[in-house]
């Protein structure tokens, strides 16, 4: 098994960072300069008033605290960044159940993870639907009715018995009580991690081809 790991959220934040702290640091170098000529050419006779040149070094302090505010700050979210992507590199090689709805049928046919669902009750019916990435009903079944967790184990096939195309699938649990009215159901998916992506600067886990936010694991379980 081949795992990857991507980051490049904390090269995005330091490019980024970099733009905007020598951006001030360019209005703090001229603002320098500006004072400096201001004080080597003002007329002796007239001299620039006191208030006005306490009123610039208040600014000329102002802007070198705010330097070293968001230099600070950088070092900050930088760090946040390497430690969120660090947890996630963790889980590699890791089964974990995490929220979520929809899963990945390669073109071999091999399905990356499986579905689970809780009822917050027993129920009379359950109705199981798995969708294709354009919305068609691709398999259909009935579930557990008994109240908590419940796995369903889909082999990657439609109701006639045939693998599915390669794509991105969708399980719909509809539950109801003996009057008819929805019971709150919750949809999982569970798969060993293979890699971890941070690339657009939320950590990813990826199970084969299914990927699901670090926020969103559940449990982990093995």
């Amino acid at each position: 098994m081949t795992t990857a790991v991507t980051s490049t959220t904390s090269s995005t934040t330091s490019t980024t960072s970099t733009s905007s702290s020598s951006g001030l640091s360019a209005d703090y170098d001229t603002f320098l300069q500006l004072l400096c000529a201001q004080l080597e050419n003002q007329n002796p006779l007239d001299p620039t008033d006191a208030t006005q040149f306490t009123s610039q070094l208040v600014q000329y302090s102002n802007l070198e605290q705010q330097i070293a505010t968001n230099d600070k700050l950088d070092s900050v979210l930088s760090s946040l960044s390497t430690s969120t992507f660090s947890s996630g590199v963790g889980y590699l090689g890791h089964v974990v159940e995490a929220e979520g709805d929809s899963i990945t049928v390669q073109s071999d046919g091999t399905v990356d993870a499986t579905w689970g669902y809780d009822l917050d009750s027993a129920a009379s019916s359950v109705k199981l639907t798995i969708t294709d990435s354009s919305g068609e009903t691709v398999w259909t079944g009935t579930g557990d009715t008994a109240a908590g967790s419940h796995a369903l184990e889909w082999d990657g096939t439609d109701s006639d018995g045939d693998t599915v195309d390669a794509g991105t699938y969708t399980l719909k649990v509809t539950a109801l009580d003996s009057s008819g009215a929805a019971i709150d159901t919750t949809t999982t998916i569970k798969g060993t991690v293979t890699a971890v992506d941070s690339t657009d600067g939320t950590t990813l886990l990826e199970l084969g081809g299914t990927s699901v936010s670090l926020s969103d694991i559940t449990r982990l379980a093995a």
